[in-house]
């Protein structure tokens, strides 16, 4: 090094491990260094969405869907309904059946009570069920094959589930005639009592004129009988 203001001279600097010194290069501040991964060359970017992100639901197929099992429960429920009409009917060509009869035999087929109260209604238009017209069936029947009293009647207008009010007005229409059905009740069977003494016979008959709803005519309808009879 000379004085007289000669710049100095500096001697390459060789680096300790081999290669050549390059001068220091200021680093982008927005590159971000690429680093290696245990889970692989994709990772420090972003996870791709999944299916499940990449799809979302469309409402238009959405309502489709719904409306498409709409439709199946629709075609169960008219066949269901269906099927519980035909066994009404066939059950309505053998006898004749009361308005609750046949909402029974509708709920045994799973229906709901929309559908019950539908069918209902339609048969009564049709006229395949008439509590009216069934009350009188029984009552003729009660009388004319069965000898029964008013109170017998009853009870089986009330079994059958005829309403009270259209059992009353049914046998309210028979004739104030029991007294007389009763003694000819009694005189029919009072002829198969011959071989028994009196008391068992009036006991037996009185018994029977009972249970047949004659109520306080059986006892003295059983004894005009027997009298009769001698």
């Amino acid at each position: 090094m000379e004085d007289g203001g000669e710049s100095e001279r500096l001697a390459p600097v060789t680096p300790l491990f081999g290669g050549t010194s390059a001068p220091d290069r200021p680093r982008s501040a927005t590159t971000a260094p690429v680093r290696s991964s245990a889970w692989g060359r994709d990772a420090g970017r972003p996870e791709r969405p999944g299916r499940a992100d990449e799809r979302r639901a469309d409402p238009d197929e959405t309502a489709d869907a719904v409306d498409a099992v709409d439709a199946v429960d629709a075609v169960d429920v008219a066949d269901l309904a269906e099927a519980a009409e035909k066994r009404l009917l066939r059950k309505l060509r053998t006898r004749s059946l009361s308005v609750m009869e046949a909402r029974r035999v509708l709920r045994e087929a799973d229906l709901d009570a929309a559908a019950v109260d539908t069918l209902i209604d339609d048969c009564e238009r049709r006229g395949y069920l008439d509590d009216a017209a069934l009350a009188e069936q029984l009552v003729h029947a009660a009388v004319d094959r069965k000898g029964q009293g008013r109170r017998a009647i009853a009870q089986t207008l009330a079994q059958r589930g005829v309403p009270r009010e259209v059992a009353d007005a049914a046998i309210a229409a028979l004739p104030d005639d029991d007294s007389e059905r009763a003694l000819e009740f009694a005189r029919s069977k009072a002829r198969s009592m011959r071989g028994l003494d009196r008391d068992t016979a009036l006991r037996r008959l009185a018994g029977q004129l009972a249970r047949r709803g004659y109520g306080s005519q059986s006892l003295s309808a059983a004894r005009e009988a027997l009298d009769e009879l001698g």
